[in-house]
């Protein structure tokens, strides 16, 4: 299946000369969902995952079906303040700004396989405050999943060393 179809490009969004890939007519067709949740259940089957991460939004839109698929559980990556017990948190830089990530302090116990999934990889900094997360939890970063991978942005070079499935590329 061409998935490339059900993502529109929404020119100068957030800002000027930015082409955003709007996720929202992938999900909103249940063919095409289900095809792109099951490539990365397929990518993940032999990996012994013990726990998704994803972070917030649409990390929790692409990880919490395929958490399901797997009948493994799921933990939240939110921005500062968003979550209600005792965090652990990392700083980091966006393609425009900076923001902080937190995740629960016991969300991944020591040695825990973790997936870590998302819908679009630009510059990485998302994905590698993720994996600094999971790392300081003690967990294992069994492999990375994502929709979309932005090849033109070069966020692949900050994921060196690690398992890495693109669905679609850019």
């Amino acid at each position: 299946m061409d998935l490339k179809k059900f993502v529109s490009i929404v020119e100068d969004y957030p800002k000027p000369g930015i082409k955003f890939k709007d996720i929202t007519p992938l999900m909103n067709n249940g063919e095409a969902y289900k095809y792109a949740t099951d490539q990365i259940v397929a990518y993940a089957k032999d990996k012994q995952i013990d726990l998704v991460v994803g972070p917030e939004a649409r990390g929790f839109i692409i990880g919490c079906p395929v958490a399901y698929s797997l009948g493994v559980g799921f933990a939240p990556v939110r921005k500062e303040g968003k979550l209600p017990r005792e965090t652990v948190k990392v700083s980091y830089g966006l393609e425009y700004g900076k923001d902080v990530l937190t995740i629960h302090k016991d969300a991944i116990k020591p040695g825990q396989r973790v997936l870590i999934t998302d819908d679009l990889l630009a510059t990485g900094g998302t994905i590698e405050a993720t994996i600094q997360l999971v790392e300081q939890l003690g967990g294992v970063v069994a492999g990375i999943a994502f929709l979309i991978d932005l090849s033109y942005l070069d966020g692949r070079k900050k994921l060196d060393g690690y398992d890495v499935l693109t669905v679609m590329t850019y």
